[in-house]
Parts: structure tokens; sequence; C-alpha cells
């Protein structure tokens, strides 16, 4: 009886507090999305094992028992085991701080091959997104600013075409023309994350090839994102103008450039703070195909080739990895906009 008072105590003190409401949300979330993703990757029409029997006998013309001997020798898991059983095992590694091992790169652990890509992925992600959203919200309160002008009619057109079109085909094209058709873009060398040889560093060479890299992702994750942040910061904007301490301060003679900066684009760019931090999330998850179409070394190529050999671990490891950056990136935008309205704590959070 005094353990089920206690536990009811706990709850009630979750369900009041604002902020362990979302985090477990965020918990259950994530423990959620990583239990459904175990079981459905098992799903997928052939086992590890089998694709790499498939490859010996293909490539190396083993016998099947041969092939079978080496795969048995290979996974460090009973594949043959219940999935409850695999389950089980999995969640309490998890729970210790160990992914498990890849079932092609013998011995090498899954955190390993997810630090060696991330952070690849987090700096082509980071710098587009960036550049995208300083230059998406200029360009915004530009149009708001000069409405029904002929540079706010070219640039929403612009805005729309550029957030309609699918990031991998603007890869696609940036690849054709920059690359094929108007050779202004070595792409052969630029494959990859680095070039071999460079040593990592904070010096202008490592710096300037890491750039090098990773310059059509970031202008595909640019040109792909921009015209989002043009058309939501003009109507944010447009918004702003029109609420009654903007006339107010034009009443008092403040200037128009600080009416513009400290008013107008402040209070009108607090939304698409929140929606950058979600962003975040959304594109580490949504970079595999744009990693592949440019052979950058990331988190997303991973993902795809872990997915064409069944390798289980990474996998899992990646999955989750995407699925606490998209759920971790929601919770900041939560606790960040309460923070600026906190009218959203107030009844539970409605």
């Amino acid at each position: 009886m005094m353990v089920t008072l206690q536990a009811g105590v706990v709850l009630q003190k979750i369900v009041a507090n604002y902020l362990l409401r979302k985090v477990f949300k965020a918990l259950f979330t994530i423990f959620f999305v990583v239990s459904l993703t175990f079981f459905l990757i098992r799903l997928m029409p052939g086992s590890p094992v089998d694709i790499y029997v498939n490859q010996q006998i293909s490539l190396y013309g083993m016998s099947y028992e041969d092939a079978m001997s080496q795969a048995a020798a290979l996974f460090s898991i009973d594949l043959k085991a219940p999935v409850y059983i695999q389950y089980l095992e999995y969640m309490s590694n998890l729970l210790k701080g160990h992914m498990g091992y890849s079932f092609l790169s013998t011995g090498t652990p899954v955190m390993q091959v997810i630090l060696k890509f991330l952070p690849w992925t987090l700096f082509s992600v980071g710098v587009s997104l960036l550049i995208s959203f300083t230059i998406g919200i200029s360009l915004g309160m530009m149009m708001a600013y000069r409405r029904e002008s002929l540079l706010d009619h070219l640039l929403t057109g612009f805005g729309s075409v550029l957030s309609s079109i699918p990031n991998y085909l603007v890869g696609i094209l940036l690849l054709v023309f920059l690359g094929v058709q108007w050779k202004l873009l070595p792409i052969h060398a630029m494959r990859g994350s680095m070039s071999p040889g460079v040593q990592p560093g904070l010096n202008p060479v490592f710096i300037k090839d890491i750039f090098f890299h990773a310059t059509l992702p970031i202008l595909t994750y640019v040109l792909t994102t921009m015209g989002g942040w043009m058309l939501t910061m003009k109507s944010s904007t447009l918004s702003v103008l029109e609420e009654d301490y903007v006339a107010v301060a034009r009443a008092r003679g403040l200037k128009d450039g600080r009416i513009t900066t400290a008013y107008v684009g402040r209070n009108a760019a607090l939304p698409l703070f929140t929606q950058l931090a979600i962003s975040i999330g959304f594109i580490v998850g949504g970079s595999a195909l744009i990693e592949m179409i440019f052979v950058y070394q990331g988190i997303g190529k991973v993902l795809v080739d872990s997915i064409a050999q069944r390798d289980y671990p990474i996998m899992q490891g990646v999955f989750l990895v995407i699925t606490m950056a998209v759920v971790i990136a929601n919770l900041l935008a939560d606790l960040l906009y309460s923070k600026l309205d906190p009218r959203i704590r107030v009844g539970g959070g409605a």
C-alpha cells in the first residue's frame, strides 16, 4: 500500500512539472521507437547470414558449408534464438551503454563506428543550416518590408520552388550540371569526407579540405531549406508588423533600424528558432540519400550500407542516434518555446 502511494505521488509530480513531463515523454518515445525498430529490421527479407553466405559463394567460390562455418564464427549473436530473447539481450546491453559489435567489421563496436562518421554529418548539416537560416530570415524580412513589390514576388516564387523540390533531386542536378555538364567542380576528387594524408587539426589545410569535400552536400542542404525559412520569416514578420507595440514604437519616434532589429526582427524570428532545433534532428535522419549521391562519408551513408548488408547492430545504433536527434531536438524546441512564452506551461501545456 505504501509503495502504491509513493508511486502515485511520483506520478503526480511528473504530471504537474512541465519539464519532467517533457523529459518523460521523450524517454518513452525513444524506448518505443528503438523497440519498434528492433523488430521491424528483423522482418526485412534476407538475414545477415544469408547475405554473407551468398557473397562468399558468388565472390570467392566457397562451398555452402565453408561459408556457413565462417558466418557462424563471424556473427557474435545467435540469430536463430527467439526474437524476444535477442530483444531482451539487446535492451540489457543498451542500458549498460553497449550497442554491440558490427557483424561485418568483426570486433568493431557500434559506438566506435558512429563516433567516426557522425561528426561529418553534423558538420555538413550544421554549417548548411547556419547559412540557410541566416540567409532565409534576412530575405524573409526584406520580402515582408517590400511586400507586393517585384522583389517580393520574385523571392516568394523562388522560395516556393526551392521548398518544394526534394533534396536528393537538387543533389542530382548539382552533380550532373556542376560536375558532368559544365565541369565546374572536380566531383571525383570531392568524394569522401577528407583527402588521404590530410592530418585533422585546427589548421588551414584541414579546414579547407573538409569544406572542399562538403561543398556539394552543404550547397544541397542550403538550397532545399532556405526557401522554407524565407517564406516562414516573411509570414512571421508581416504578423509582427501589425502588432500594437510596433505602431507605438513608431509613434515614439524611434529610428526604423532600431524598430527593425529590436522590435520586429527579434520577435518575428522567435518561432523560427524552435523550428531550427527540430530541423537539425530531421536533417540528420534525412542525410542518407545526399551522402550516397556525393559519396560523403557520413552517418547516412553508413546507414545505407548497413541496410544493404543487414548489419543489424549498426542499423540499430544509427536508428537510435537518429531517433535521439529528432526527439531531443523536439524537446529542446519545446523547452525553448516555453522559456520564451511561459503561458504554454499553464494548464498542462495547452
